[in-house]
This record gives C-alpha cells, sequence and structure tokens, in this order.
C-alpha cells in the first residue's frame, strides 16, 4: 500500500498503519505542517502528537514512529542540518528518550531537512531489549518514504 499526501510518499511494509493529517497552520493562508504517524498496530482516531495513546498499546516487536515538519524558515537552522532520512541503529535508542516513559520500552528522535523542509522523527519501539530487530523494521520502513518540495 501506498500512501500519499502533504508531499510525501510513504510505500507501507506489511503489518504497518500509516496516516497523515495537517497542523494548523502557523500563518493565515498557508497550509498547515504535515504530522505523519505510522504503527505496527493499530492506530486511533484520537492521538497525540508523538504516539500518546498509541505507544501504550506497543507490544515488545511493535513500533511506532512520528514525523512532524517544523516552518519552512527552520530547515536552514543548526538543529535541521542533517539532510537526509535518518536510518536508524540499534544503539540510537534509549528509553531515556521518551517523553513518557513505560517500562521496556525505548525510543529515538532525529531532526532533519530535506527538499527544504524542516523535520523531527521520533520512534518508539516496544523493546528495548529487541531494539536490534525493531530499529531495522522503522529503517525498512523510512527507506520507503519520499519526502517533495510540495507541501
Amino acid at each position: 500500500m501506498t500512501l500519499v499526501a502533504g508531499g510525501l510518499r510513504l510505500e507501507l511494509a506489511p503489518g504497518w498503519e500509516a496516516r497523515v493529517r495537517r497542523q494548523a497552520p502557523s500563518q493565515p493562508g498557508q497550509p498547515g505542517n504535515v504530522l505523519l504517524h505510522a504503527a505496527t498496530v493499530a492506530l486511533p482516531e484520537q492521538r497525540g502528537d508523538f504516539g500518546s495513546g498509541v505507544v501504550e498499546t506497543l507490544g515488545p516487536d511493535d513500533a511506532f514512529i512520528a514525523m512532524l515538519e517544523y516552518d519552512a524558515k527552520d530547515a536552514g537552522k543548526v538543529l535541521f542540518k542533517a539532510s537526509r532520512i535518518p536510518v536508524p541503529k540499534p544503539s540510537d535508542f534509549s528509553p531515556d528518550v521518551l517523553q513518557r516513559t513505560r517500562a521496556g520500552n525505548t525510543g529515538a528522535q532525529w531532526f532533519f531537512s530535506v527538499s527544504g523542509r524542516a523535520f523531527s522523527l521520533h520512534a518508539v519501539l516496544g523493546s528495548h531489549a529487541r531494539r536490534a530487530p525493531g530499529a531495522t523494521k522503522v529503517a525498512r520502513l523510512l527507506q520507503g518514504l519520499t519526502i517533495g518540495t510540495t507541501r
């Protein structure tokens, strides 16, 4: 399955579900920034930007990502200096990265810019002990992501 929205194209790997929505615009007359959620569990209609309502349902082999777009003017800032979509590694993940800690879970966060667009990517895995296969699962999903200049 392919998800196309907001200038993003995501080839979904089997077992993943994804949705894109727009945030409220920061300037009148402009489109809102894009928020992508993908998970190996069902995505509830009501969920927080960083996955509250989803991460609580992760089993040890599950994963969740949230990719939030920032304003285009932010793409040139040092925080977003990485110029490609991240390739997660097991060593990137730590329970200390989580916005809210939950026994067993682990997370990672990256900031980057592609096509003149600034993003943060937040990933949560259901098990820190199983972060190697989890990181691989997230990396494979991100290999199917293309970010265009069109918002």
